[in-house]
């Protein structure tokens, strides 16, 4: 058996190793480092893939973020709500605009941002929603989207984890995660489903206001060179990895597909222990792409169950060990931990097993039963 990675990079280079090197080859060949070919190419595609009509390409997803929130003309002491269970970069760019993050508990079954404390928590002050389809499972957007007319509230859509999922409506419509809200923030840091080999982000918009209008924030506040109109920021997608995503997207589908495979694997052999709780496959298969296969451990044990699996050669993740509210840097008497209970617990219960495209049944099986004998 291969040694199992948490992520094997290397191992899905090495099946598109010459379309990668050719397109890295391409780049440099044409010293078109900045706002290339290779750019535009893979907008273009990356705007077809999704039936979205603008793709703005950044510099992370940190950024993508970052800048969605800058062209909504917001102001300080503006509410930002989202989810508490989540990496801080959705907290982080909300107070570095000088804006007010109002986290809320999750859903304790897919671990997405609960719709009804959405509501409990919206006020005046209430600008913007951000939901983050978490460990690449769709949130129920049905519903953010009533909520969101409802009051008059903008939706993010925090896609980092869920490229290539979709969601199907009640109404049978059919959308690609990304593509449904005002607008959509995503990266491609190397692990993502859709990963470079370096930082990536991208936003998406449907609407053509926003779009000019975070094109010109990516681009120093200029639309016009040397004409700054608005505070803006330096963010680009750099042209070789814009070579090398357009490449992987066009096996994206093909990698996401392999996620679900490897995700009922683990779930066939995992979900008789009373002891572990298996992620939940959704009905509508197209809306988990499984950016993590998280399991929560039940009886205390998930910490030394971290050791025991590191012992025996196989990687895992806490993805998140501690919840937001309760980091020292988002601190606020607002924040009672009374409010999280579903948080709190998941810190203290989650751990995510190797999930890529390169896992083959016998790693999934010896990791597997790894955790059965532990847990056992």
């Amino acid at each position: 058996m291969k040694k199992i990675e948490m992520v094997d990079l290397k191992g899905q280079y090495k099946k598109i190793e010459k379309e990668i090197n050719d397109s890295i080859s391409n780049v440099i060949e044409n010293t078109t480092f900045i706002n290339g070919p290779s750019v535009s190419n893979f907008k273009e595609n990356l705007k077809e893939y999704l039936g979205v009509k603008h793709v703005i390409t950044c510099a992370n997803g940190t950024d993508a973020l970052q800048i969605c929130l800058m062209s909504l003309d917001l102001k300080p002491g503006d509410e930002v709500i989202t989810t508490d269970f989540t990496f801080a970069s959705t907290v982080e760019v909300i107070m570095l605009l000088g804006l007010t993050p109002v986290l809320v508990d999750v859903d304790p079954v897919n671990f997405n941002i609960d719709m009804q404390k959405i509501r409990k928590s919206i006020t005046k002050k209430t600008k913007v929603i951000i939901p983050v389809h978490l460990f690449g499972q769709s949130v129920d957007m049905d519903e953010l989207l009533s909520i969101s007319q409802e009051f008059g509230l903008k939706i993010i859509e925090d896609n980092a984890q869920a490229m290539g999922a979709s969601y199907i409506f009640k109404n049978g419509e059919q959308k690609k995660t990304g593509t449904i809200g005002d607008i959509s923030a995503t990266s491609f840091f190397p692990s993502k489903n859709l990963g470079g080999y370096g930082d990536g982000g991208a936003i998406f918009t449907n609407d053509d206001e926003l779009a000019a209008k975070i094109s010109g924030i990516s681009n120093h506040g200029m639309y016009k060179r040397y004409h700054h109109d608005i505070v803006g920021v330096n963010s680009r997608l750099d042209s070789i990895q814009a070579a090398i995503l357009d490449v992987k997207l066009k096996l994206l589908d093909d990698y996401n597909n392999s996620r679900k495979k490897f995700a009922k694997m683990y779930t066939d052999l995992l979900s008789n222990n009373s002891k572990i709780i298996v992620p939940k496959f959704p009905e509508n298969h197209l809306s988990h792409v499984f950016h993590q296969y998280t399991l929560k451990i039940t009886n205390k044990k998930r910490d030394p169950l971290v050791n025991y699996l590191s012992e025996n050669g196989i990687p895992c993740g806490i993805y998140y060990p501690i919840p937001l509210h309760s980091q020292k840097a988002y601190s606020s008497t607002r924040n009672n931990d009374k409010n999280f209970k579903v948080t709190n617990d998941l810190c203290k219960e989650v751990i995510s097993l190797p999930m890529h495209t390169e896992l083959d049944e016998d790693q999934i099986k010896y990791i597997s039963n790894k955790v059965l004998e532990f847990i056992n």
